[in-house]
């Protein structure tokens, strides 16, 4: 029971070792918590203008640090960048409440290497809850698998942020009721208060980020359609491709999964590919790597 409670703010002090699928409910009450507050809150709050685009900008900023450096960096090493300007992405990744760095990496890894099989954290035939939320609900996934992640782990900062996973929200959340405390205080015809701005700018656009990014789990293995002949169920979607800057090519991800790049085709949009290749532009990241001519050879 301890050990649940304790992980709230150290998820490294008692890291359980277990098989057990079962949802670790204290461990996920905070979880519980937040979902409950979005319900109710939203009959609760006003929202303004600035409420909105607060939420979008910390949707869309948290989004490409999910998709283009946990996902395709992290993950995946598809790209070279600073030691720097990784830990900054990092940070700014992990306030979105989806666990650190190693703990990402590394479950994403492992999906690969056992896609859709028993080994397979979020195996989407397991069915639909499983893949999208269950599998991070219990004591089985909890643990960082930090051999999975040994080229990150020597990195204390990464280390760190990994461990007090917690940290990097709250800050966010620190930050955004402080903006709405300014906004109500010296801009009040705005029409936002410290804890409107707290609701919708951080806790509702967080709880969103969240399962537009399982979505990628769990119906991008369901629903779209399969350019490649794959052994795995993974699809290509336009629909979350726009909703997660690019992540909705999952197909073509799953046959190749060393490309910055997942959009293959021309009209494959990839919002974060764009992103990236502009910071490549400038020198804040280099290596890109990019599919071979054999993998857009092989399109239908």
């Amino acid at each position: 029971m301890w050990s649940q409670v304790i992980s709230w703010v150290d998820s490294y002090r008692i890291q359980p070792q277990s098989e057990d699928e079962n949802i670790a409910w204290l461990r996920v009450v905070p979880i519980i918590a937040l979902h409950v507050t979005a319900l109710v809150g939203v009959f609760i709050f006003d929202i303004a203008l600035v409420d909105i685009a607060v939420a979008l900008f910390l949707y869309l900023l948290r989004m490409f640090a999910i998709t283009g450096f946990y996902h395709r960096y992290f993950s995946h090493k598809s790209f070279k960048t600073s030691r720097a300007h990784q830990f900054f992405w990092a940070s700014v990744a992990a306030s979105s409440g989806q666990r650190g760095p190693l703990w990402w990496a590394a479950h994403h890894r492992q999906h690969h290497r056992h896609t859709d099989e028993v080994s397979d954290p979020h195996n989407s035939r397991k069915g639909f809850w499983w893949s999208h939320m269950g599998w991070i609900l219990c004591d089985k996934h909890f643990a960082t698998q930090t051999r999975q992640v040994r080229d990150l782990a020597k990195y204390p900062e990464l280390v760190w942020l990994d461990r007090f996973d917690v940290a990097s929200p709250a800050g966010l959340a620190v930050l955004v009721y402080l903006f709405g405390l300014l906004m109500e205080t010296v801009f009040p015809q705005a029409g936002t208060t410290a804890l409107q701005m707290l609701f919708w700018g951080f806790l509702v656009s967080t709880l969103v980020l969240l399962h537009i990014t399982l979505c990628i789990n769990s119906l991008a293995h369901r629903w779209g359609r399969r350019t490649y002949d794959t052994e795995d169920d993974s699809r290509n979607s336009l629909i979350l491709a726009l909703l997660t800057l690019g992540e909705g090519w999952h197909n073509n991800h799953h046959h190749y999964c060393g490309s910055t790049r997942q959009g293959f085709r021309w009209w494959q949009i990839d919002l974060s590919y764009y992103v990236l290749r502009g910071m490549a532009s400038v020198g804040l990241i280099w290596d890109v790597r990019e599919p071979p001519p054999r993998v857009l050879q092989d399109l239908s």
